[in-house]
């Protein structure tokens, strides 16, 4: 078995081994992965934090052996919690990291960072807050940071942060934690999922206070929710369809 690791701010993970092929999630610095296939100049991956599977060129990761990869595994995680940071390397340049970062690896790639983790009073107010640092963030299918993100990349990423994983996709996601029977049983910091006409789960948000949601539908916006769903009040209608709230907490 092959290991790697993302020594670069953010790269692509694509369906194929063909830039062309869809992007569907990103790799940011410091995700660790087992390499499971290799093709010319393409490495297919799974990743660590939630067993997503995809293709990444060669040159954009660094192979590491068995003992490097057991030694992140064994550290505490702790991710980078500003919008970005900046890395420093062992020549004095410097590169841009994203929120989310998983800083684990900085001493294996010889690079160093200034750092002062963010501390709230509590996990439910530290999900809250660290959401709000993803608003107007474009849409991007597949993406995983303040420059683009889709729904459920922004789930994932917000208790991410927080040390708490989830799935990439929003009907996996929908699989874990505990089930909710009304939006007003719900807390900051839970998820509500939304399904299509034809019942597949295609979208999640973070609830908020007083009943409304903070989700990446054009942009990262905070809307009104209720038992039927979102409610856009430009467009003055509902824009998903509410199936079910989950607590993961």
């Amino acid at each position: 078995m092959k290991y790697g690791i993302c020594h670069l701010g953010v790269i692509p993970l694509r369906k194929e081994n063909d830039h062309k092929s869809e992007l569907t999630s990103q790799l940011l610095y410091g995700e660790s992965f087992k390499i499971i296939d290799q093709r010319k100049d393409w490495f297919k991956i799974r990743l660590d934090w939630d067993k997503y599977e995809g293709w990444i060129t060669q040159n954009q990761a660094v192979v590491i052996d068995e003992k490097e990869y057991k030694s992140l595994q064994d550290q505490v995680f702790i991710a980078s919690t500003h919008l970005i940071d900046f890395v420093q390397l062992a020549n004095t340049q410097i590169f841009p990291i994203p929120l989310g970062s998983d800083l684990r690896a900085l001493s294996l790639l010889n690079h160093s960072i200034e750092y002062t983790p963010t501390k709230l009073t509590s996990q439910r107010e530290a999900i809250v807050q660290t959401a709000y640092q993803f608003l107007h963030a474009p849409y991007l299918w597949g993406g995983k940071t303040p420059l683009g993100i889709d729904c459920s990349g922004l789930t994932q990423m917000v208790y991410k942060i927080h040390g708490i994983p989830l799935k990439r996709d929003a009907y996996q996601q929908a699989q874990q934690g505990t089930s909710l029977s009304f939006v007003e049983e719900s807390q900051p910091g839970d998820l509500a999922f939304f399904d299509n006409n034809e019942g597949n789960i295609t979208h999640v948000g973070i609830l908020l206070q007083n009943h409304f949601i903070l989700h990446a539908h054009g942009k990262v916006r905070i809307d009104r929710i209720d038992q039927t769903g979102i409610f856009n009040a430009e467009q003055q209608k509902h824009s998903h369809k509410l199936r079910l709230i989950k607590s993961i907490l």
